[in-house]
């Protein structure tokens, strides 16, 4: 039923997985600083409330027994309590995780579109002014620290010209009920939906915009090079003897081939906008996955570091894999 290659690929998951596991586990217990203390803060306990919180919290067993209860949670998909809000981290993550999926997806959207739009570009007006121009902004984009590149746009765009919000997913005075989590389809369902959907947009334009930065000039470079590769093919030169326009032959004969490289990239850029969502988020205090991470490292909230580390590191894991997947159906020549 599955391939030999198929099932070892799958094996490696797996195997890769369990060690994340055991990094998302002790990594973090590297970190100065009690967790105990830290939730108690100021206030200060006796030795003995001090070690019945420890208790309760499961950190007084030796921690090759805290790794099996941990693995087993894993395997049973219970990420476990949150040590400071005591609310179950999987009901966290997925509350999170939308606002991160929502921001990440327009954010690859526009890197993906422009980034195949202008490699294409770049690469029919190889060595010129165009390109020159285009593949040195993609240098920019591609060294431009997040952080800065967020501040200066929120300078100009939000406070100079007062063209989009500062910060956040909507604004307070518009009341939007959360049904789906992605605040564009919930703002389509609240009372006043053009109000609620143009507020909620303005709010992702800029933070998409800078988490877009870093996968578009990546995608732009690759569909450059890879563009130039296929049109010095043999069957490019037969399609203009054939007479066939260039809009023909380049989305029609070049684009599919060229694109098999570019895959690779976006399957890879996948895990570089869950690392810059932490920056993007922090920036525009977006509420998801990023300043929740963010937020329990400060507080040393065990559960909710380890489970996130582990369901990030996972979930960008399962989309190479798939990724790996649609390369092959791209390609016919890697299924033999």
């Amino acid at each position: 039923m599955f391939s030999s290659g198929f099932i070892g690929k799958l094996g490696s998951l797996l195997f890769t997985l369990w060690i994340l596991s055991l990094v998302s586990f002790f990594l973090i217990r590297l970190i100065p600083g009690d967790p105990v203390r830290i939730m108690v803060g100021d206030r200060g306990v006796s030795e003995e409330s001090y070690q019945e919180i420890k208790s309760n919290l499961g950190l007084d067993k030796p921690l090759p027994v805290q790794y099996f209860v941990y693995l087993k949670k894993i395997v049973s998909f219970d990420m476990g309590t949150s040590f400071i809000t005591r609310v179950s981290v999987w009901k966290e993550f997925k509350e999170k995780f939308v606002a991160t999926f929502e921001l990440s997806f327009f954010a690859m959207f526009i890197a993906v579109v422009l980034g195949l739009l202008l490699g294409i570009y770049a690469a029919v007006n190889r060595g010129n002014f165009i390109d020159k121009t285009l593949m040195t902004g993609s240098v920019v984009g591609f060294s431009m620290p997040i952080f800065w590149w967020g501040l200066i746009l929120i300078l100009y765009f939000s406070v100079r010209w007062e063209l989009t919000p500062v910060s956040g997913r909507n604004s307070v005075f518009i009341d939007i009920e959360s049904v789906t989590g992605l605040m564009l389809i919930d703002s389509l369902l609240s009372s006043e939906p053009w109000e609620a959907f143009k507020d909620s947009f303005q709010h992702l334009i800029l933070p998409s915009v800078v988490l877009a930065t870093v996968p578009l000039a990546s995608i732009a470079r690759m569909t450059r090079s890879s563009f130039i590769d296929v049109l010095s093919e043999d069957y490019i030169r037969t399609a203009y003897s054939k007479g066939l326009s260039r809009t023909q032959i380049y989305f029609k004969h070049a684009l599919k081939n060229a694109l098999l490289p570019v895959i690779t990239v976006i399957g890879l850029m996948m895990g570089a906008l869950l690392t810059g969502a932490i920056l993007t988020e922090t920036i525009f205090s977006w509420p998801g996955l990023g300043r929740w991470l963010l937020s329990s490292v400060e507080s040393r909230d065990y559960p909710v570091i380890q489970a996130g580390i582990f369901l990030i590191g996972s979930l960008v894991m399962i989309l190479n894999f798939v990724i790996d997947i649609l390369y092959k159906w791209v390609n016919p020549r890697l299924r033999v």
